[in-house]
């Protein structure tokens, strides 16, 4: 692994590999402690997004962050489940693969409810939650842009048409002031066809509703869990900010006003701030 710049430690790349399929990997912190703080990118997304908190976890705990298949860098077969449960299903053996054996989540977007089927699935390794503009959505509706995802033909006419100013554009959405651009071109730089199948897949393949199924069970356990989202966020409303004590009734909630669908891009101190000594809570609970 090469080490690469990060505020407060040295995260270090890698890579994982679960059923032939590549991710690249971040990691901050003891490399071999089975517990470990993980992230779980959105759509569209990857491990660089959450550099800046790997680095300040690895001061006092184990991160791992990797692009999860069909995103990033990733590979992007044809032949995966892009469902919620197949992710789900790789995320768990992807954590045996690295050895994690009790896992914080910090999810955001898609990746909320990757993790949290997971966690639904494996109660005794699930530790705590960090929720970022994700979760269980009660009575959610799809946004316009996931519609047309879901919209055969139409879909795919969108991804083939995507330009990069025109990605841009969309990502102007709910932001009071612009995504950094190196941000942005990132994300642009990775939406390939590969990506934009990924997501055509997953989207078509997920029904908000039948995520239901995952609230008894999450209530059940009642794990710690922070809820952080950007009030204005134009994908998902903010008013499921408060509907996640459905499924964990303990939950502590912040609401940002200033920030959009990402605001660990928006404002990453206040995050920062705001979830480290939450994690820094649990890792030493």
């Amino acid at each position: 692994m090469a080490g690469v710049v990060s505020p407060g430690n040295v995260v270090t790349t890698g890579e994982v590999t679960v059923d032939g399929i590549r991710s690249p990997l971040l990691q901050a912190g003891p490399p071999r402690a089975r517990e470990a703080v993980v992230f779980v990118h959105g759509n569209p997304g990857c491990s660089h997004d959450w550099e800046d908190l790997l680095g300040r976890i690895g001061e006092f705990g184990r991160a791992v962050a990797l692009d999860m298949p069909g995103f990033g860098r990733a590979d992007k077969p044809a032949h995966f489940d892009y469902s919620v449960q197949g992710y789900a299903r790789h995320l768990h053996a992807a954590l045996i693969e690295l050895g994690v054996e009790r896992a914080h989540l910090v999810g955001h977007d898609v990746g909320g409810p990757w993790a949290l089927a997971w966690a639904a699935q494996q109660p005794s390794a699930f530790a705590s939650a960090v929720l970022i503009n994700t979760g269980v959505l009660v009575g959610y509706r799809w946004h316009a842009l996931a519609r047309v995802w879901r919209t055969r033909l139409l879909g795919e006419l969108f991804m083939a048409t995507t330009t990069r100013p025109g990605f841009r554009l969309l990502l102007r959405r709910g932001q009071a002031k612009p995504l950094p651009r190196p941000f942005v071109d990132r994300m642009y730089d990775d939406f390939d066809w590969g990506t934009k199948r990924a997501v055509l897949k997953l989207y078509r393949a997920t029904d908000p509703r039948m995520l239901n199924t995952l609230v008894p069970i999450l209530c059940g356990l009642d794990r710690p869990a922070l809820v952080v989202w950007g009030r204005r966020d134009p994908y998902v409303g903010v008013e499921q900010a408060e509907l996640q004590r459905h499924s964990f009734p303990s939950a502590e909630i912040v609401v940002l006003d200033h920030c959009g669908h990402w605001p660990f891009i928006d404002d990453p101190q206040r995050v920062g701030d705001t979830v480290i000594p939450f994690l820094r809570r649990q890792l030493a609970a």
